[in-house]
């Protein structure tokens, strides 16, 4: 989300402004610098500058005229100059704050953030009551990211000045960028219950909200600034983002159209509006979308790895594949880059070199992706796998491996590395060419056979179903715990399921819910060979889009997938079937977050497979 640079006063103080006590001078020069100074006012600043130049004719030392004048070159655009004469002023008569806040102006104008934040000190000590310079100090330390002074400043300005809603919104800004989003919207409503009419205020209130995880309240904030600046295109942007964090696509997509007209040239605008669209299932739009930001910012990671995931739902792999290699240029993936010395495998045929491949991701994306590893095995490689640790016991099952460790272990010698998810790339992999043998994971015989003893006893007739409903809700992570409010479901969506005659059904669910009104053994699973060996005990898993579905799938087992309106990439656009597991069957809502009818289709064939 964008956040809008706080109002402050102008910092360059008008002309006339400085003489806070007269220069003792003659009546005459006094008259021509006041006649000077009615020009520079006016704007007349050929007239200024000639009169100021005549004064100094007569006073070289005359300090108002050579710091006005030096206001007149930083309005020309003559930076040096101006740094030049105001110093000189200074020079003369140096316990005139206004002279080193002109400066500081001046100063950062040139780009010499350091100098410009030693004059703002220089009129914080001369005006130590001042709230102002306070102010103004702690927007000098925020230019140079030292953001602890400058909260400091900011809260020694609200000493001075608690009434200032400028002073409040400037700490609301600090404490956001410092990402301390919870402290920064009490900030933020501080100044608008002393400026209420506000927008910018209003809209960074809303990115602190949104960041703190408080999408609806974010929301309501972003819909008053648009009332008050509906000009403002990063208002409109900021509501689309938070509209679509709640699911609401439609919205979503009018206030990122409003925000890509007021300001087509912002790529990320274009961006979130193509993110919404996608939202929509409206994927030819966003991918459009899309392709207008990497026109007008070709380096966005975001934009390319969003244009992978639309290219990927439709099939386009070798184009999708391609643009995914940007994920690792993204914020939220930088330390899950791992780099190192030995070169990316690209799919060669390598015969006795050893190959570490790396999990990267979530446990589903290991146990679809690790099938690649069987793959390379084929191809003459010694395969080293690096996984999470949950997932070793289990991952023992895979073809082709030489040598499981856990991610948090340090890998034996290696000639070759690729990370799990760049392996569809390096072996060139289609729509056609997906590798789909399943199973590939297998439970433990002896854990298997004791799980199906356990539920033949817990249920000896009818079907054995195992159900998942919801998703691990990640709440840390903004856009994933949006995500997964849209992925999951009430447990009490589960009704109609639980009404079909002849099914028992058993709780895949973790962690495990006691008040859930099926069989819940999950207490009892370490890790995902357990969970593996229990599936394999059952007839058929019903699950929204977690790691389960893939586990199923992995395993060769019957899966129906509740899925989402605004689906995975992975899981491709109107198919009830998946290249990926040849046993999944799909279940996608017709509208967003709309459960019912998917439940109503699932608990009709659920009778037909109960039989």
């Amino acid at each position: 989300m964008v956040g809008l640079k706080q109002k402050t006063r102008p910092s360059a103080q008008r002309a006339g402004s400085s003489m806070a006590r007269p220069q003792k001078t003659s009546a005459a020069l006094q008259a021509l610098t006041e006649k000077a100074v009615r020009h520079h006012q006016a704007g007349r600043l050929d007239e200024a500058e000639r009169l100021y130049r005549q004064v100094l004719a007569v006073d070289p030392r005359h300090a108002d005229s050579l710091h006005l004048l030096g206001l007149v070159s930083h309005q020309r655009g003559h930076m040096a100059e101006a740094v030049d004469l105001i110093a000189r002023a200074i020079g003369l008569r140096g316990a005139v704050p206004v002279y080193h806040a002109n400066l500081a102006v001046v100063l950062k104008a040139q780009g010499r953030a350091e100098a410009a934040l030693a004059a703002r000190q220089a009129v914080a000590r001369l005006q130590p009551e001042s709230a102002e310079a306070q102010l103004n100090l702690a927007l000098a330390f925020g230019d140079l990211g030292r953001l602890a002074e400058a909260e400091a400043a900011c809260r020694a300005a609200l000493r001075l000045a608690p009434d200032n809603g400028a002073i409040h919104a400037r700490l609301g800004d600090v404490l956001r960028i410092m990402g301390r989003c919870g402290e920064a919207a009490p900030a933020y409503q501080a100044a608008l219950r002393l400026c209420p009419g506000d927008g910018e205020t209003w809209s960074n209130l809303g990115v602190a909200l949104a960041t703190a995880g408080r999408p609806g309240e974010a929301v309501a904030a972003f819909e008053t600034a648009v009332r008050l600046r509906p000009d403002l295109g990063e208002v409109h942007a900021n509501l689309s983002l938070a509209l679509a964090e709640l699911g609401r696509a439609p919205e979503a997509v009018a206030a990122g159209a409003v925000a890509v007209r007021l300001r087509p040239e912002v790529a990320g605008f274009h961006l979130n509006l193509g993110v919404s669209l996608s939202m929509l299932r409206r994927l030819d739009e966003a991918i459009a979308a899309y392709r207008t930001a990497l026109r007008l910012d070709p380096d966005c990671a975001d934009a390319h790895y969003n244009l992978a995931t639309a290219l990927l739902a439709q099939g386009q792999m070798e184009a999708g594949l391609r643009e995914f290699e940007w994920r690792w240029r993204m914020p939220q993936m930088r330390n899950a880059c791992r780099r190192f010395p030995q070169p990316r495998w690209q799919g060669e045929a390598a015969p006795g070199r050893t190959l570490l491949v790396h999990a990267e991701q979530g446990y589903g994306d290991t146990l679809q992706f690790c099938r690649y590893g069987t793959l390379a095995a084929e191809r003459g490689l010694r395969v080293v796998m690096q996984v999470q640790r949950p997932l070793l016991r289990l991952m023992r099952s895979l073809p082709g491996v030489d040598l499981l460790v856990a991610n948090d272990e340090v890998p034996p010698a290696f000639d070759l590395e690729c990370p799990m998810m760049s392996l569809p790339l390096a072996v060139g992999t289609t729509l056609e060419t997906i590798p789909d043998r399943t199973p590939y994971l297998q439970a433990d015989p002896a854990e298997l056979a004791a799980w199906q003893a356990r539920l033949h006893a817990l249920a000896p007739e009818g079907r054995r179903v195992g159900v998942v409903w919801a998703g691990n809700p990640r709440a840390h992570l903004a856009a994933a715990a949006a995500v997964d409010r849209r992925r999951s479901m009430p447990m009490t969506m589960l009704a109609p399921l639980l009404e079909v005659p002849g099914v028992r059904f058993f709780s895949l669910q973790m962690p495990p819910v006691p008040e859930a009104p099926l069989i819940d053994l999950m207490g009892e699973v370490r890790d995902f060979a357990d969970t593996a060996a229990l599936i394999g005990a059952l007839d058929l898993v019903i699950t929204v889009d977690t790691a389960v579905v893939h586990l199923a799938g992995a395993l060769g087992r019957p899966v129906w997938l509740l899925d989402r309106f605004d689906a995975c990439w992975r899981w491709l656009i109107d198919r009830r079937d998946s290249p990926w597991y040849p046993t999944l069957r799909l279940y996608r809502q017709s509208q967003p977050g709309e459960w019912g009818s998917v439940m109503e289709a699932v608990a009709r064939d659920l009778r037909a497979f109960a039989g």
